[in-house]
């Protein structure tokens, strides 16, 4: 029976295939060269496989030590991660955030249950409403945080991502080829009268609007009944595509395509008022976002055309 593997030789292992010298590797941890050396051999005695040859070029990686590699990363990751975790004073207190009603079925919640498993003492309250909204309660103290969407880069937080709008119609029934087209568009909204429905008109394209909802899913509802067309964000719209039931949505190539302004962003409220929990979430969050791609999204599910941004 072999012996354990020792974490210290590990990680003296993973500086050495970083660096590719045993030299420097030594600087590095801060210890002499014959030290260094020392353990490896040791490791390599526990393995009973040579982990590098060196040669003119440094020290590189056996085929035993590329496979040792993965491995040895993750150990140490997880023993960095086990002594933060234990280290770090455990997170508690209310944090308020506000999300938009069309991520609210899609990415945000897997990380808002993740951040809520991590850190049970903290009390997060979700608030789902409109961009313009979740900031005017940002500036009144009434949430810590909110995901908003910003298409005039009229906001100052950080990017979390870019998440162009599409046209939506159902496959089902084919409103896109009525003439005028029947639209469905959010009610009092600025982002539908500068983008939307400006595309529409720069092509030439007739339309009337035929249903006017206050939410995504109002829209998403009335494509699906075959009353309008409309527009959805890409990650929604891929999303709804994803589910079996859904696959008559598609986007389609006879409306305009146009570069969308549109991204995600973070906005913080009052420093001061910001506590750590409300910093810790905006990672889990932050981290969510950071997957939306429009590259990742250009595959349609059955063959269908490839979405169009307006």
């Amino acid at each position: 029976m072999h012996d354990p593997i020792e974490s210290d030789l590990l990680r003296t292992f993973l500086v050495i295939s970083e660096t590719s010298n045993f030299s420097v590797a030594a600087q590095r941890i801060g210890r002499t060269q014959s030290a260094v050396s020392a353990q490896i051999k040791r490791l390599e005695e526990t393995i009973g496989e040579t982990l590098f040859d060196r040669n003119a070029r440094g020290a590189v990686l056996t085929r035993a030590g590329n496979q040792l590699l993965p491995y040895a990363q993750r150990v140490i990751e997880l023993l960095n991660e086990a002594a933060a975790t234990i280290r770090t004073k455990p997170l508690d207190g209310p944090v308020r955030i506000g999300i938009p009603e069309e991520y609210s079925q899609t990415i945000l919640p897997a990380a808002l249950a993740a951040f809520a498993v991590r850190h049970p003492a903290v009390e997060v309250t979700v608030s789902c409403d409109y961009t313009a909204r979740n900031l005017a309660a940002l500036e009144k103290d009434e949430l810590d945080l909110a995901v908003v969407f910003d298409w005039s880069n009229q906001t100052t937080g950080e990017i979390l991502c870019i998440d162009p709008t599409v046209w939506v119609t159902s496959l089902v029934h084919r409103l896109h080829e009525a003439t005028p087209l029947p639209i469905a568009v959010y009610r009092n909204s600025t982002w539908c009268r500068d983008f939307a429905l400006r595309s529409l008109e720069q092509t030439g394209l007739r339309y009337r609007i035929a249903f006017v909802a206050d939410t995504s899913s109002g829209l998403k509802n009335a494509v699906l009944a075959g009353l309008a067309v409309s527009t959805l964000s890409q990650q929604y719209s891929a999303w709804m595509q994803g589910a079996d039931e859904r696959r008559r949505l598609s986007s389609r190539r006879f409306l305009p395509r146009r570069a969308s302004p549109q991204s995600l962003s973070f906005e913080r409220g009052n420093p001061g008022a910001c506590r750590e929990g409300a910093r810790s979430l905006s990672a889990y969050v932050g981290s969510a976002a950071a997957v939306i791609r429009p590259r990742s999204l250009r595959r349609v599910p059955d063959g269908l055309s490839e979405k169009l941004a307006l």
